[in-house]
C-alpha cells in the first residue's frame, strides 16, 4: 500500500499515540499491536496514553485554545473545509485501514467516509452561526446571551464505527473554536484516530488544538478527571456510559453520553413482507451488528411472524461472511474474541431457555454467522439485552397497545424503526414509545450530520451532538454579558 496521508505503521519504530506541537511523540504507557480481526495479523503497532500523557495534552491544549478561539470564523471553518476534503481524497487508503482494522465490509467504510466529510462541512458551516441573542434588560444597558467556547472538550470514541463516532464530536467541537483530547478505542487506533489526527494536521489545524491518544481506562478516567478539560463526549457501552457520568458529575463536568441500545423494529401487518425481511435483515446484520442502533428486537404481527421468521432465516443463511479485505461479503469479523464469546453466550443461553434457532448460531473464528430466533420468552438473554453481534430475535405481538408495551419494556431508548403502509399510524404508534430517533417505513439504523443523535434512558442523556442547534448546545457555554456607556452609579 502506499503511504498517503496516513502514518505507515509497519516502520521499524513505533507509532505513538500523541499529537504534540504537530509532532508524533512516545507515549508513557507503552504499545500494543494493530490487528486485523480478520486474520490475526498485525499490522502496525500503537501507542497507549497514560494518566501523564492525559495531563501534559490537556495542559497543552488549554493553551493553544486561546489563540484558536480569537482565531476569526472564517480560519475556523477554512481548516474544517480542507479537512472535508482530505476525507473526500484520502477515502481509498482511509477504507483500507477501516476494512482491514474494524472488520468493516467496503460499503461500510465508504459510509464512514462519507459521513465524516459531511461532519467536517456541517461543522464548517457551523462556525458562522449565530451566536447569542440580545435579551429584554429594564437597564439603560445593552444584555446578550453569548455563546462562548466550552474551552477543552474531551471525546472518547468506540471501536464499532470508529471514524464517525469520533469525527462527530471532534469537527463541531473545533468548529466552535475549542481544543479537543481525543482518546479513540485502541483496538481501532488508526482508522479512528491517526486518519482524524492526519488530516487535521494537513488541514492545517494549529498545533496543540487536537490531541489523539489511544488508551485504556486509566486514560478515560484521566481525561474525565482532568480539571483543563470541561466537557466530556462520550459514545460507548451503559455501563462504561455510568462510570463516565459518575466520575464527571464529582469534578462537576459537563458530560454528553451517547451509549446502547435494544432497538424494536416493529412490522405491522399491513407491511410489504418482502421489504420489511430485507429491511429487517440490514437492521440487524450491518456490521455484523455491532452498532448501537441495531434492531435488537423484531416486533412482528402475530399473523405475518411465522413467514417472516421463515424468509429471514432463508435470508440469513444466504448471507456470505469472511475476509472483506479478500472477499466480497455481506458480514466481516467481529472485532474480538472476548466480543465473539459474549454473543454466543447469548445466543447460546436463549436456545437452552426454550427459543428456537432458526438461523446461524455458529461461528468460525472471529466470523460469526447472522442468527435468527423464534418462539422466545421476553427473558431470553439474546432477547432482554444488547447482543452487539449479528442477532435477530423475532417476537409476536397482536395488538398496537401491545406492541408499544414490547418496545417499551427495557431499559434503553434510542432508536425505533416501524414498517407499515399507513406511515400516520406508525407515527402515532411512535407517540407511545420512549426512544431517541423514530424511523417510520425503514430499519433502526441511520445517521446524518445534520440530524441530532441520542437517547434516553439507559441509551444516553438525549441528543447531545449532530446538527447546528445540538452542536453549539453541546460544545459552547452560556455566557451573560451586558454593556452601557457610563458606569452604573449607587448609593453607596
Amino acid at each position: 500500500m502506499e503511504r498517503g496521508i496516513i502514518v505507515e505503521l509497519l516502520d521499524p519504530k513505533v507509532w505513538s499515540g500523541s499529537v504534540f506541537g504537530g509532532a508524533w511523540t512516545a507515549s508513557r504507557a507503552g504499545d500494543a499491536p494493530v490487528v486485523a480481526p480478520a486474520t490475526g495479523a498485525e499490522i502496525g503497532r500503537a501507542g497507549l496514553a497514560g494518566a501523564a500523557d492525559i495531563a501534559e495534552a490537556a495542559a497543552r491544549a488549554a493553551t493553544a485554545q486561546r489563540d484558536w478561539a480569537a482565531a476569526s470564523f472564517e480560519d475556523r471553518a477554512a481548516v474544517l473545509r480542507r479537512a472535508g476534503r482530505l476525507f473526500e481524497e484520502h477515502a481509498e487508503e482511509i477504507h483500507w485501514w477501516l476494512v482491514r482494522e474494524s472488520g468493516a465490509v467496503p460499503g461500510k467504510a465508504g459510509f464512514e467516509t462519507h459521513v465524516a466529510a459531511q461532519e467536517c462541512y456541517e461543522a464548517a458551516a457551523t462556525a458562522s452561526q449565530p451566536m447569542g441573542e440580545i435579551l429584554p434588560t429594564a437597564k439603560k444597558r445593552l444584555s446578550l446571551a453569548r455563546r462562548v467556547p466550552a474551552g477543552v472538550v474531551g471525546v472518547i470514541a468506540p471501536f464499532n464505527a470508529p471514524l464517525i463516532l469520533g469525527i462527530r464530536s471532534v469537527a463541531p467541537a473545533l468548529a466552535l473554536g475549542n481544543a479537543v483530547v481525543f482518546k479513540p478505542d485502541p483496538r481501532t487506533a488508526v482508522c479512528g484516530g491517526v486518519v482524524i489526527a492526519r488530516v487535521f494536521e494537513e488541514a492545517g489545524l494549529p498545533p496543540g488544538v487536537l490531541h489523539m491518544l489511544p488508551g485504556g481506562p486509566e486514560a478515560g478516567e484521566a481525561l474525565v478527571a482532568d480539571p483543563n478539560v470541561r466537557v466530556i463526549s462520550f459514545t460507548g457501552s451503559t455501563a462504561a456510559g455510568r462510570k463516565v457520568g459518575e466520575l464527571g458529575a464529582r469534578h462537576l463536568k459537563r458530560v454528553h453520553l451517547e451509549l446502547g441500545g435494544n432497538s424494536a423494529l416493529i412490522v405491522l401487518d399491513d407491511a410489504d413482507l418482502d421489504l420489511a425481511v430485507s429491511a429487517g435483515a440490514w437492521g440487524s446484520f450491518f456490521h455484523q451488528g455491532q452498532i448501537c442502533m441495531t434492531s435488537g428486537r423484531h416486533l412482528v404481527h402475530s399473523s405475518i411472524k411465522d413467514a417472516y421468521v421463515e424468509r429471514l432465516a432463508a435470508k440469513a443463511d444466504g448471507m456470505p461472511v469472511g475476509d472483506p479485505a479478500t472477499a466480497e461479503v455481506a458480514l466481516g469479523p467481529l472485532i474480538d474474541e472476548r466480543q465473539r464469546d459474549k454473543v454466543h453466550a447469548l445466543v447460546t443461553g436463549s436456545v437452552e431457555g426454550g427459543a428456537r434457532l432458526a438461523s446461524g448460531g455458529t461461528y468460525e473464528g472471529l466470523f460469526y454467522r447472522p442468527t435468527v430466533l423464534d418462539d422466545l420468552t421476553t427473558a431470553a438473554p439474546a432477547y432482554a439485552q444488547e447482543v452487539f453481534g449479528p442477532v435477530a430475535p423475532v417476537m409476536p405481538f397482536s395488538s398496537l397497545e401491545e406492541a408499544a408495551a414490547l418496545a417499551s419494556d427495557g431499559e434503553y431508548g434510542l432508536s425505533l424503526g416501524i414498517l407499515t403502509r399507513d406511515p400516520m399510524k406508525g407515527l402515532a404508534l411512535s407517540d407511545l414509545i420512549p426512544t431517541g430517533i423514530v424511523h417510520i417505513n425503514d430499519q433502526t439504523v441511520d445517521d446524518e450530520a445534520v440530524a441530532p443523535f441520542g437517547g434516553v434512558a439507559a441509551s444516553g442523556t438525549g441528543s447531545r451532538f449532530g446538527g447546528t442547534h445540538a452542536n453549539i448546545e453541546a460544545f459552547t457555554e452560556t455566557r451573560w454579558v451586558t454593556m452601557q456607556g457610563d458606569i452604573a452609579r449607587y448609593p453607596f
